[in-house]
């Protein structure tokens, strides 16, 4: 018999588990109800800030705006460098899921090559992935039309206006203003990133790197709302960019395009300063380039045409340039043996037009081995004389000679607001030791006393020298910006910073530049045949230094020699000598043109005013008039005062004309007559210069050969005198 269900069933029990189970149930559900609201007010107080601002970058976007560049100008108001707008294709990677797909599709339709996408991949390393890269530069109106039809299919590509720089002066001012490049790994360290982060471009040579701090601006933004392609929609918020402040160089812009038209297709350099703040009024280097080649970034192709090229016309040589300076150093040298009591300018040798050491050894020769007899250190000057320097090289020594030419500031960068100058070398002793681990010869010495050998110097560097002798010792910094402009308007000026003084007493400076105007007035000067008649007066000094060492018995001729051996020729100057308002070094490599020649065109140019008297042209021509009836009592008076007016005319004087002969050297000269100005014993000069206003009035200037004569106002007539023109020879 079976017992009844309620002996098999413990009805608390079950109860006691039911009431458990739910119990934890709910304890478990309001444990992740808990959770959930925890989490749920974590992230809309403690973490409202940010996902806030994830939720708005999803249609918010910021964009960097570039600030426009400042300008550059000459010193007349020229435009050198502008800015001019072009349209970019640009891809931002963060909006584009294959960029190498999109690429291919894009250039179905838009010229896309190898360089522009060697270009695309590097600027993409520099950028972050969220700003827009450009892939192709300077689009034409018919592709910017064919991508704006085509746009839809390419989220995260879009055009983009950008200003880019040009200039309309071209070649002439590469040396001085440079150019821009795409930017690179390496100078966008050296820069703010944020403030680059809407430039692909910097200043990569001249003025626009040394300044590229100030010409850059400040970068600005825009905050806009993109839809699901990345596409802008509206500008939500705006924060505009600075421009860059634009300068105004010291250069003569007409004297600029003449020293480089005056170099031709030489090689060369061309520096001039107005010594008198130390403003730099030319600043040429031959060959030269199209700076434009490089705005946009130069392919490969054409900068291994530029680099190859004859003549390497990338390289900077008023700036970087090293070379022997020749005879022009002979005035600075002249000085430390002056200031030193090595030589007075009384002391006299006989120039055989040969040297020897000890009177054995190597000959050592003139210039074209001329023999000039009795030469004392104005006549050395005046005819270049290397055999009474290399007596004055013995006496002086190395150091004296270091001493000498370092005062004038070579073997030193002059510091001019323009990047990576070169500083020449200086030798001695110690640095013949470290560099070629050898002694130092007396050889060395007389290299050094006519600027070969191992002494080189910067075209700047002599300008910057010879710019002392004018002003009397007197040095300023040499600087290229004139003025700024600041996006206001407001302009505020260079002050020129003025140097150390060239310590040497006013008697030595009167000597060497009376000695520098010989060389280009008093017969035998070896410039005097270039200056025939100038209207202005100027002290000069030639040079010309080989490229290659001759044999004893070996013969230079300029006919025979291999164009790329010809000697280099140089010729440093300052005018007027009364108050100098230009210092000249000119340096031509393998010269066609003697240096001179180009010094007496730049000169012309810049101390002559150009003529009042207008041309008249033809649509400007004077009506003809038909001669009038006079009476017959009064015609035999007229012809009495027209045949008056023709004796008078009669008796003018005649301006006898000379040209250049160009085919000569600067320094080929048959010797100085015997009627220079003589030196009193003793003494450098006669009477000594006024220190005070700095104004040589105890020196008296050899007198042009033809000079106006100011007491006769209506006729434009010359006084010649003719026993002081020895003519050409």
């Amino acid at each position: 018999m079976l017992k009844p269900i309620n002996t098999f069933k413990n009805t608390n029990e079950e109860h006691k588990l039911f009431k458990r189970r739910a119990i934890a149930i709910l304890i478990g559900i309001s444990v992740l109800s808990a959770l959930l609201l925890g989490r749920l007010f974590y992230l809309q107080v403690f973490q409202h800030k940010l996902y806030t601002t994830l939720a708005r970058q999803n249609q918010l976007g910021l964009v960097s705006i570039e600030p426009n560049r400042g300008l550059i100008f000459d010193r007349n108001g020229v435009l050198l460098a502008e800015n001019k707008p072009i349209f970019n294709l640009v891809i931002t990677p963060d909006l584009v899921k294959n960029i190498n797909a999109t690429i291919q599709q894009l250039s179905s339709f838009i010229k896309i090559d190898s360089e522009d996408l060697k270009q695309f991949n590097r600027q993409r390393h520099l950028h972050h992935r969220f700003e827009p890269v450009p892939i192709r530069l300077k689009l034409n109106e018919e592709e910017v039309a064919k991508f704006s039809l085509e746009r839809y299919r390419f989220p995260g590509v879009a055009i983009q206006a950008q200003m880019i720089r040009y200039y309309p002066q071209s070649a002439p001012f590469a040396a001085i203003v440079g150019y821009m490049g795409r930017i690179n790994e390496k100078e966008l360290q050296n820069v703010d990133p944020v403030n680059y982060s809407a430039s692909n471009f910097i200043g990569k040579t001249g003025v626009e790197k040394y300044y590229e701090a100030q010409l850059h601006g400040t970068v600005g933004y825009q905050q806009v709302e993109t839809n699901v392609h990345g596409q802008i929609v509206r500008i939500l918020k705006q924060t505009r960019p600075i421009a860059g402040r634009s300068l105004t160089l010291t250069i003569d812009s007409g004297l600029q395009k003449l020293a480089q038209q005056a170099l031709g297709s030489q090689k060369g350099a061309i520096v001039a300063l107005d010594p008198r703040n130390g403003e730099v009024l030319a600043f040429v280097s031959n060959p030269t380039f199209d700076p434009n080649l490089f705005v946009s970034g130069i392919r490969q192709h054409d900068y291994e045409l530029l680099q190859n090229e004859p003549g390497n016309p990338l390289y900077n040589r008023a700036l970087r340039g090293a070379y022997h300076p020749g005879s022009t150093i002979k005035p600075f040298i002249s000085t430390g043996a002056l200031l030193e009591n090595v030589v007075t300018p009384t002391f006299t040798i006989h120039d055989t037009g040969e040297f020897q050491i000890n009177g054995r050894g190597r000959i050592y020769h003139n210039f074209r081995r001329h023999a000039y007899g009795d030469v004392n250190l104005l006549k050395a000057l005046t005819v270049s004389s290397d055999i009474y320097f290399y007596n004055l090289s013995l006496r002086m020594g190395i150091h004296r000679i270091y001493t000498s030419l370092k005062r004038f500031g070579f073997g030193s960068p002059t510091d001019i607001d323009l990047p990576d100058e070169s500083s020449g070398v200086l030798p001695n002793p110690e640095w013949k030791e470290k560099f070629y681990n050898t002694p130092w010869y007396g050889g060395d010495t007389l290299n050094c006393g006519i600027g070969q050998g191992f002494l080189l110097v910067t075209p700047i560097q002599l300008a910057f020298a010879v710019s002392a002798l004018a002003e009397w010792g007197e040095r300023w910094k040499p600087h290229v910006v004139l003025s700024w402009r600041k996006s206001d308007g407001s302009v505020s000026f260079t002050k020129p910073q003025h140097l150390e003084p060239v310590n040497l007493p006013q008697d030595i400076l009167s000597f060497i530049r009376t000695a520098m105007q010989h060389v280009v007035n008093a017969p035998g000067g070896t410039a005097e045949r270039f200056f025939p008649g100038v209207p202005y007066t100027l002290a000069g000094k030639t040079g010309t230094a080989q490229v290659y060492s001759l044999k004893n018995n070996e013969r230079y001729d300029t006919k025979t020699v291999a164009a790329k051996l010809r000697d280099n020729s140089l010729f440093i100057a300052f005018a007027p000598v009364e108050k100098p308002s230009i210092a000249l070094a000119i340096v031509i490599q393998n010269s066609v043109t003697p240096a001179p020649q180009i010094a007496r065109k730049l000169l012309d140019y810049y101390l002559i005013p150009p003529s009042p008297i207008p041309t008249i042209t033809s649509q400007q021509a004077l009506p003809v008039i038909g001669p009038e009836k006079i009476p017959e009592n009064q015609l035999d008076e007229s012809k009495n005062v027209s045949n008056s007016s023709q004796t008078d005319t009669a008796t003018q004087p005649k301006v006898n004309k000379t040209e250049t002969e160009d085919d000569e050297d600067d320094e080929d000269s048959s010797g100085i007559e015997d009627n220079a100005p003589p030196i009193k014993p003793d003494k450098y000069q006669a009477a000594q210069p006024d220190k005070s206003s700095k104004n040589p009035t105890a020196i008296a200037p050899v007198s042009s050969n033809a000079t106006p004569n100011k007491n006769q106002n209506d006729q434009n007539t010359l006084e010649v005198d003719d026993s002081d023109n020895p003519g050409e020879e």
